[in-house]
């Protein structure tokens, strides 16, 4: 797996594909299926092409007199086995492209997830929840019924439309000429239709959009907003962006309306050029009139499959929109990272050397040096905004850095492969995210393959046995989207024992304690305690009392490291850190 996305990534600097290009990429697998879906629609077409022969030679011999009730019957026969043979090429074709649009779709999916996975952090929170959701669940979807139908029936309706017209060319080409006169005025119609799609078609995209982003903070905000009295401000903000979205899509259609009507009433419109023509040829006898009559029915399968083809337009514009929006994603830069590891760590002692980070055109860090020992407890500290988490966040390999290098045990962790290096690092964040199922399945994800019983000896160790126990199901009881069932306490002490079963040599807490009541987070100190002993640990924290006996404290200010050293050195020698802890020192008084 990990050779796999290695191999992906080392080339992520030349691919920039195109929409077609990405398309093809997604259909890997499924290419099979399609062709033959293609050649069983190909063989649909045969089958009414032969119906159409076998009843213009009816036509014939009926025209011309002919009484053997023998020959009508046996091409009779002949047509109805060809018209069951049509459908029913056509059916498994529709099954072959359903199941093969299905895969390109499960592909995209699966590719997609996989690039988030691969991306560096920042990039991935480019971009919304809503926006994600909306490119690789709905808008995948959409996707469906255009795939699934272009490839059997284009092939169907311009293959079938090309041998009709070439049999009535063969039958008189004059005739078959005259039946497209009115075909330059349908183009043209269709041509200024689709002029418009440009101006129209990428404000319904963006539109579009936004009302699922909107929709998607509306519903994850809903608390907040019921909490705060902002139900009719934003019930106001997401009712405009629906609005929006539906004007945009009738706006669109109304510039178009008449010239899509137009055009789709030019192109079956084939006997206004046939009719008088073969009516002209057969009076002075250049043509037979059974050759008109078959000429006529053969028209009803030239044009008018087109119509169906041009049908299919707007919507293989929207399967291209898609794929681009799907391409964006895939064109992002990964996280290069090498096969394997050319040398191991000696140890864990992070050295941070010139790093400089760029966060949405905007550089947060400047030239960062910090050396933390190995089996050290180290504290961030600094106001907010300083760049504390965005340090944890570059050590923890969420994101790459700018310029500069950060090296575990001597090496360069860009020269370790993503997978192996993440068995070093446990990390906890202030945003910690427990999944949709239950609490020891949540807390396992630390370590896959551990016991039950490992499970329940982190979360006592953590302090979260008895809270867990309290639900009639104990570890059994299902946590909720984002862990929505439990407190924020109850998800930050869950996180913290899903990383302690990690059992990695580095810890990394990022404010892992900041909703936990002040009973919980001595319990989760008093844990962390015994859980970190020789390993080396990275503590944020605003509340400084919590870090005050740290190995080290580094004091982040504006990007840079200001001061660091033992709390009595930062005390005696560093303003900013004395203000700070005086402030907090206020704050607890004030409380108690």
């Amino acid at each position: 797996m990990q050779k796999e996305q290695t191999k992906e990534t080392t080339a992520q600097p030349v691919l920039n594909k195109n929409t077609f290009s990405w398309l093809w990429e997604f259909t890997k697998g499924k290419r099979s299926t399609y062709l033959l879906s293609v050649i069983l629609a190909l063989l649909g077409v045969a089958c009414i092409l032969l119906t159409y022969i076998c009843l213009a030679a009816q036509i014939r011999a009926l025209v011309e007199g002919g009484h053997d009730m023998s020959f009508y019957i046996q091409r009779g026969v002949q047509i109805g086995i060809l018209w069951i043979l049509r459908y029913a090429f056509h059916g498994f074709s529709t099954y072959s492209s359903h199941g093969a649009t299905f895969g390109l779709i499960g592909n995209a999916r699966k590719k997609l997830l996989k690039k988030l996975n691969s991306m560096p952090l920042g990039a991935v929170q480019m971009r919304s929840s809503g926006e994600y959701k909306n490119i690789i669940c709905d808008r995948a979807d959409q996707v469906e019924p255009t795939l699934a139908h272009v490839v059997p029936e284009f092939t169907a309706n311009i293959v079938g439309a090309i041998a009709m017209f070439i049999y009535m060319m063969h039958i008189d080409w004059r005739v078959g000429l005259w039946q497209l006169i009115c075909i330059p005025a349908g183009f043209v119609a269709f041509s200024i239709m689709m002029a418009s799609t440009p101006k129209y078609y990428p404000d319904t995209i963006k539109k579009t959009k936004a009302l699922n982003s909107t929709a998607v903070e509306y519903i994850g905000g809903i608390e907040v907003i019921k909490a705060f009295g902002q139900s009719k401000t934003s019930y106001g903000k997401f009712v405009k962006a629906a609005k929006e979205g539906a004007d945009c899509f009738i706006d669109w259609m109304q510039s178009q309306n008449f010239w899509q009507n137009f055009g789709m009433a030019c192109f079956p419109a084939t006997m206004l050029g046939l009719l008088p023509s073969g009516v002209h040829y057969c009076l002075n006898g250049s043509l037979a009139p059974a050759d008109l009559i078959v000429l006529i029915i053969l028209s009803f399968g030239t044009v008018a499959p087109l119509v169906t083809v041009f049908g299919y337009m707007d919507d293989i514009s929207r399967v291209g929109e898609i794929i681009s929006d799907m391409a964006d994603v895939m064109d992002e830069k990964d996280m290069v990272r090498p096969e394997v590891s050319t040398s191991k760590p000696n140890g864990h002692t992070i050295s941070l050397h010139d790093v400089h980070f760029t966060y949405k055109d905007t550089e947060v860090l400047h030239g960062i040096n910090m050396e933390i020992a190995n089996g050290t407890v180290n504290a961030l500290v600094g106001p907010s905004g300083s760049g504390k988490s965005t340090i944890a966040r570059l050590i923890a390999s969420l994101w790459d850095v700018n310029s500069g290098e950060i090296k575990v045990g001597g090496v360069n962790i860009k020269d370790m492969p993503l997978a192996e290096y993440n068995k070093h690092i446990a990390y906890v964040s202030q945003e910690n995210y427990l999944f949709d199922q239950t609490v020891m399945d949540n807390i396992r994800m630390g370590r896959e393959g551990a016991t039950d019983d490992e499970v329940i000896e982190a979360a006592k160790k953590c302090g979260c046995h008895d809270f867990i126990m309290s639900p009639e199901n104990g570890y059994r009881t299902i946590c909720g989207g984002s862990g929505g069932h439990l407190s924020g306490g109850e998800r930050q002490r869950i996180s913290i024992a899903r990383a302690m079963l990690k059992d990695a040599p580095i810890v990394i807490l990022d404010e892992a304690t900041s909703y936990t009541d002040p009973e919980g987070e001595a319990v989760i100190q008093n844990a962390l305690s015994k859980l970190t002993a020789g390993k080396t640990l990275i503590v944020i924290a605003h509340r400084l009392s919590t870090i005050a006996d740290a190995d080290r404290i580094f004091l982040i200010h504006d990007g840079k490291v200001e001061a660091s050293g033992t709390q009595d050195e930062l005390l005696q020698e560093s303003p900013l850190y004395r203000s700070m802890w005086e402030n907090h020192i206020a704050a607890r008084k004030e409380e108690s």
